[in-house]
């Protein structure tokens, strides 16, 4: 390699710690976004549900920081395939943790409206815990990234079966606590569209985890991904849609 090459690829390197380092640190803010919100539907806190919503300004700025310096760094290195993927990647990323931060915005949104109403038995426990999963895969979909693990980030795509096998239970306990007592109609609807949330939080980290396989492999995943229970899906769909 001549001196003019190596010199290129050593400032293809470092512009990509520096974006790469932005990717952790909105990683970061989107794992506490989903922990406090969690927390504060559980708890009924709004102050700490304010500064979720807030706080989901600083990850739309990471994102379009870590977009613009992509694209300098693809327009003045002109990287060669492999790491013009590396790069691709990183801004395939950064837009999944874009959305799984909105997520937490709606579900911190929701928690106002939910502290006016009567709790629906155990559900908020079983939301956090579910929640709590989902970080738990974020961090390490985000580990495997660093570390180039398509083991690792195979292990996230197949552990959100188990979000949806949570999110179908509280599904069908919303529906048991309605059918009981109409009062319970509003606040159920609340707590599904949270559940909802979080499940398609779990569809994000999942995709981050696809992207880490892709570039560590040069291929995308061939197996399609595990989805537990397809018709309380599309009913749930068809629920999404009317609120919308």
């Amino acid at each position: 390699m001549s001196d003019h090459s190596q010199h290129i690829a050593s400032a293809f390197d470092r512009d990509l710690e520096a974006v790469q380092a932005l990717v952790m640190k909105m990683g970061g803010l989107v794992e506490a976004a989903i922990r406090d919100s969690a927390k504060a539907l559980k708890a009924r806190d709004l102050e700490l549900a304010d500064a979720v919503r807030k706080g989901d300004a600083k990850v739309d700025d990471l994102e379009d920081m870590i977009n613009t310096q992509c694209a300098q760094v693809i327009a003045m290195r002109q990287p060669i395939a492999s790491d013009l993927r590396t790069v691709l990647t990183v801004m395939k990323i950064a837009g999944n943790l874009e959305r799984i931060g909105d997520y937490a915005k709606n579900l911190a949104k929701r928690t106002e409206v939910l502290s006016h109403m009567q709790p629906i038995g155990d559900s908020t426990s079983a939301i956090k815990r579910m929640a709590r999963e989902v970080e738990h895969m974020l961090n390490d979909a985000l580990d495997a990234y660093i570390r180039r693990d398509a083991k690792l980030a195979d292990d996230v795509r197949h552990r959100d079966l188990e979000v949806d096998q949570m999110y179908n239970a509280l599904f069908r306990e919303f529906l048991t606590f309605m059918m009981e007592d109409p009062r319970n109609i509003t606040a159920c609807m609340h707590l599904h569209f949270i559940a909802k949330n979080i499940e398609r939080m779990g569809d994000h980290v999942t995709s981050v985890a696809d992207q880490v396989i892709y570039l560590a492999t040069g291929q995308m995943p061939e197996d399609p991904r595990p989805k537990d229970n397809q018709s309380i899906y599309k009913f749930s769909e068809a629920l999404d849609e009317a609120d919308e």
